[in-house]
């Protein structure tokens, strides 16, 4: 696979996480579901139950199961 950079944000406090493919952002994913479908728009096919483990995927703040908003306790 060609050198890519997939950027995905920490939640934001309304719930989501913003996406940013090699700069350019996609979109606000609420689920690997929709991080996997955003990544077929941009030429990438994968599996959404694939996308944890993806290593070229750089999760910031949390990793592949947080998509908020999160509830304190």
């Amino acid at each position: 696979m060609a050198a890519i950079r997939v950027i995905v944000q920490p939640p934001s406090p309304t719930g989501g996480r913003r996406v940013r493919v090699d700069g350019e952002i996609l979109g606000i994913a609420y689920s690997t579901r929709d991080l996997a479908e955003f990544l077929r728009r941009a030429g990438l096919e994968v599996d959404p139950e694939d996308v944890p483990t993806l290593t070229w995927i750089e999760w910031r703040g949390m990793g592949p199961d947080h998509w908020g908003p999160e509830t304190g306790g």
